[in-house]
């Protein structure tokens, strides 16, 4: 016994039967818009001339292979929208970094600002003294006087800073630069011998001292060294300061038992100043412990820890220690107070009044909604392919600023390329895969012969699946109607509006012999289209067409013949009691193929 299916039956199963044409036979490849633009004026009782031979667009654009989405690929994450949220073009608070340090992980920071000072092993005492280096008692020199009189020596500077030259007498060298000791020796030689006599001078080596290095280093202990080198290098040679347990702001020097200098390694990372000390034999280098330590995260140029002078640090200081950057407005302060969890959101201005406490940390981000969104315009236009507009802007009022040659531009098929519409369509595919997985693997089989069925239609289906699930959405978004009026839409930031070429061909596919483009007739039928292209073929049926406009508009059952730039797809006829597919996998493949607008030929 037979049943008569309802008029709402028949049109669901045009819908199935459309399936059969939209499996993802091709990809389009991305082509991205080039080149800047000016910004476009403000749109609030704006007016602006069109250039001549050209007329407002009321469109723009290219063709949905215009798009500028990521590719899908299996296994990609997609995230879903959560109730509350900000949408995207209203944005919300962002934490950027620096354009020279685009890898940067956005956590907070883990390394202690001065720690790259001590990441290579200390220097080897060095030989060669520096040109500036003082002379001491205990340095060598050796000196060489010919000509009336000769004399070699190679001699150690006395307690008293003096060397002896035979037939001349001592000569003070202590307190002289290095650099200094040819002219200083031969200025006294001359005094005795005033011609015929001449000399030369050089310091070989500067003495050797032990440095005592302690305190929170890696390696505390004496260190020898020269008297010529720095506080740095004998805290390299003790392995540099512990970064989890030492002082970078307040090591100190001390000969015999007072303190002759006070080290804050900061400032000589920031502005180069280091004191200038003469280390002597017996001197003991500090490292006290670790101050208040600060975090700062999120859009700043130093993403450190950075060490607190005294118990608290100003977050001007922060600032200027961490240097956020121009787009960073807010900063978000959490840390203990009293033995709670503290937390506080500033604007960057109102930072610099308070008191940071230790192991606060400090995040810059930018909580600004931007005032204008950026739109691409793809396809036939006259002018740039980028405007920038307030973010109020609609598309109707966009395109009275887009000129296009009217001759060329097909005004009535303009469509939006949205990545959040991408987004959306690529979360329900996923969905809607994970569902017929679920469907297909989860089903128990009454009988054997079902079973070896379902065997065979669950390796078709997931051969599908794993392909479906490579579709890339393109997030097109009908925006005209039929009369060729465009919907007041608001736009978003990386709206892509794309206006086709004018065409006068109707590409004929689908269900026929030879399909093809074929050349658009006044008073031509639909089935005027299809004898054009050969016919239908055998699996054809003549109620079961569709058209779809250049806009991406689909016409079920059309009334009226497709028109230049349409494309009339002939639907196979499928008997249903045959089909072994679920009504599931149908609808999938159709939203799969719809939203990545592809349709094999």
């Amino acid at each position: 016994m037979t049943t008569a299916r309802p008029a709402a039956a028949k049109a669901l199963l045009r819908w199935l039967l459309a399936a059969s044409l939209l499996l993802p036979a091709f990809i389009p490849t991305p082509v991205h818009a080039q080149v800047s633009a000016p910004s476009l004026p403000s749109t609030r009782g704006a007016t602006t001339a069109t250039p001549q031979a050209a007329q407002p667009a009321q469109a723009a654009g290219s063709t949905a292979q215009g798009s500028a989405l990521p590719a899908l690929t299996a296994g990609d994450f997609i995230s879903t929208t959560r109730a509350g949220s900000a949408t995207a073009a209203e944005g919300g608070p962002i934490a950027v970094g620096p354009i020279g340090e685009p890898g940067r992980f956005p956590g907070p920071a883990t390394v202690v600002f001065g720690s790259a000072l001590f990441t290579r092993g200390g220097a080897a005492a060095s030989d060669t003294p520096n040109p500036n280096y003082t002379i001491l008692p205990g340095d060598r020199v050796s000196i060489t006087v010919w000509g009336f009189v000769e004399a070699s020596i190679v001699t150690t500077v006395d307690t008293d800073g003096n060397v002896f030259i035979p037939q001349v007498g001592p000569i003070r060298l202590a307190g002289a630069r290095a650099g200094d000791v040819q002219r200083v020796v031969e200025t006294e030689v001359r005094r005795v011998y005033s011609q015929q006599v001449q000399v030369y001078a050089v310091l070989l080596s500067a003495g050797q001292v032990g440095v005592f290095v302690t305190g929170q280093v890696r390696m505390p202990g004496r260190h020898l060294g020269s008297a010529s080198e720095s506080v740095l290098d004998y805290l390299s040679r003790a392995g540099g300061v512990d970064p989890g347990r030492g002082s970078y702001r307040d090591i100190t020097v001390t000969r015999g038992g007072r303190t002759v200098a006070r080290i804050d390694l900061y400032r000589f990372l920031l502005s180069g100043e280091l004191p200038t000390l003469s280390l002597q034999q017996g001197d003991t280098i500090l490292v006290p412990a670790q101050g208040a330590m600060v975090g700062a995260d999120g859009a700043v140029r130093n993403n450190f820890l950075f060490e607190v002078t005294g118990r608290t640090m100003p977050g001007s200081e922060l600032i200027r220690l961490a240097a956020p950057l121009p787009s960073a407005t807010n900063a978000v302060i959490r840390g203990t107070r009293n033995s709670q969890p503290f937390s506080r959101y500033t604007t960057v201005r109102e930072l610099a009044g308070v008191q940071l406490m230790d192991q606060d940390v400090v995040t810059f981000i930018t909580d600004a909604p931007p005032p204008t969104v950026r739109v691409s315009v793809e396809g036939s236009r006259i002018g740039p392919s980028v405007l920038i507009t307030d973010r109020d802007v609609t598309l109707c009022t966009v395109l009275d600023y887009i000129s296009v040659d009217p001759n060329l531009a097909n005004t009535r098929g303009i469509f939006l390329l949205r990545p959040s519409i991408a987004a959306q369509q690529a979360r329900v595919i996923t969905e809607a895969m994970d569902r017929l997985e679920r469907q297909l693997f989860l089903t128990v089989s009454p009988t054997t012969g079902v079973a070896e069925v379902r065997a065979s239609e669950a390796q078709l289906v997931s051969s599908y699946i794993s392909r479906a699930r490579r579709t890339r959405p393109e997030g097109r978004l009908v925006v005209m109607d039929r009369g060729g009026r465009c919907a007041d839409v608001r736009l978003e930031d990386g709206d892509v509006i794309v206006i086709p070429e004018r065409v006068q061909t109707v590409l004929v596919s689908g269900e026929v012999t030879a399909p093809q483009a074929v050349l658009w007739r006044p008073n031509m039928s639909a089935q005027d289209f299809i004898r054009a292209a050969g016919g239908l073929a055998e699996r054809g049926g003549d109620n079961q067409l569709m058209i779809r406009r250049a806009s991406g508009e689909l016409i079920l059952e059309p009334t009226e013949p497709p028109q230049p730039g349409d494309e009339l797809i002939a639907l196979p006829r499928l008997d249903p009691k045959n089909f072994q597919l679920t009504r599931d996998l149908l609808n999938m493949i159709f939203q799969t193929a719809l939203s990545a607008r592809v349709f094999a030929n």
